[in-house]
This record gives C-alpha cells, sequence and structure tokens, in this order.
C-alpha cells in the first residue's frame, strides 16, 4: 500500500490487490472516461477518481505481465504499483499526439521496470531438492501439471531478455504482432524473429530437459 498527494498537496492511499488486480476504490467512472486519453487529461489536474479508473481498467494485464517477468507476486505488484505511480507523478510523460497507445507506452514502462528489477536481483531458481521425475523412470513418466509449468516457466527465464518479452507479449498477452514490435521498438520482421528464435531455443531446451541433459 502506498500513498500519493494530488495535486492540492491531499493524501490518497494507493493499495494494488496482487489477486483482483484491481486498485481498491470503488468508482464507475467508464462512462465519464470513455478512453484512456481522458481519463489522462482528468489525471493532469490531480483527479484520483480518473487515476483509480485507469488502474482498475489496465492493471491485470500490466500486472500479468509483470509476474511472468520476474516471477515474484509481491515485487510484480511494487513493480505495476510504481509505474501508475511514475504515472501520476508525471503526467504528460504519455504524448497522445504522438499517436501511441497508452497501453503500449505502458507496457513499455513496465517492461523497463521489470528488466531494472531482474539486474538488481538474482532471480531466484527453483530449488535444487525439488524432484520432477526419477531419473531413472525414464521420460515416459509425466510431471504433473504445476511441476511441468513450473519447468517450462524456468526455461523462459533462460532465454534473452527480448526473446522472453517478445514470447510473453505475442502468446501470453495476447497482442498483435505490429503492437508487440511497437512496444520493444522493432520492426515487425524483427519481432517474429526474436519469437522464432525463442520458440526454438524453448523447444531445444525442453527436448534437452526431457532427455535429462538440464541442469
Amino acid at each position: 500500500m502506498k500513498t500519493v498527494n494530488n495535486h492540492e498537496g491531499k493524501r490518497y492511499v494507493f493499495s494494488l490487490d496482487p489477486w483482483k488486480r484491481q486498485i481498491t476504490v470503488n468508482i464507475d467512472a467508464k462512462r465519464l472516461y470513455p478512453d484512456d486519453e481522458s481519463l489522462i487529461s482528468r489525471i493532469r489536474q490531480g483527479s484520483h477518481e480518473a487515476f483509480a479508473e485507469l488502474v482498475n481498467r489496465h492493471s491485470n494485464q500490466f500486472y500479468r505481465l509483470a509476474y511472468r517477468l520476474i516471477s515474484n507476486k509481491e515485487d510484480a505488484e511494487d513493480i505495476v504499483q510504481d509505474a501508475f505511480l511514475k504515472l501520476w507523478d508525471r503526467p504528460n510523460l504519455w504524448d497522445p499526439n504522438k499517436r501511441t497507445k497508452f497501453t503500449t507506452w505502458f507496457y513499455r514502462v513496465v517492461i523497463n521496470l521489470c528488466l531494472d528489477h531482474r539486474k538488481k536481483i538474482k532471480l531466484i531458481n527453483l530449488s535444487e531438492n525439488t524432484e520432477f521425475a526419477d531419473e531413472n523412470a525414464g521420460v515416459d513418466i509425466l510431471l504433473d501439471a504445476h511441476q511441468k509449468q513450473a519447468v517450462l516457466e524456468r526455461l523462459i527465464h533462460e532465454l534473452p531478455e527480448r526473446q522472453q518479452v517478445a514470447l510473453n507479449l505475442c502468446f501470453y498477452e495476447g497482442l498483435s504482432n505490429n503492437e508487440a514490435a511497437q512496444i520493444i521498438g522493432v520492426k515487425v520482421k524483427a519481432l517474429q524473429s526474436l519469437v522464432m528464435r525463442a520458440k526454438t531455443a524453448l523447444k531445444y531446451k525442453v527436448n534437452r530437459y526431457l532427455r535429462g541433459g538440464a541442469r
């Protein structure tokens, strides 16, 4: 839970629930603010209601991406909060005249914060004592769903950062190639190359793991 000041110096409690991924303020402002540009305009005037609506409208998708990039619920929550607070403090950072969607721009903010966070701390690997399967049992023994997902997440985190981001935006967030390319700051062909290399590398890592070659 964090506290921000409005432009008149009044204090405002900002709390993001990591499970519901919603700001804990019950405000129905969709009719008042039909698009992000109108919300940002009101936020520039110090409107807490507009800020709350913007968080409610978009926090889920940004929390989901942050969690996938850093694999920690509390840190992901903090990163998304920090990103929104950055916007609250400096709402002019997003310029609608540049014809970039708010969500496209904000994805960049969240991704950069995640990458900075990862540079500051060493990613916590799965415990060395975790047993995924009996090494002598062969690859025919299937891992349960949770263990499979844990292995997959670990292998994804071994990919280069740009490949991880491309994979998450295109497959887990379901963004178009055009929007994902804008977020990363590359051309569509370069994005497609990143995704292809990520899929190829991930397939190799999975096969290597199943053959018992993973660390």
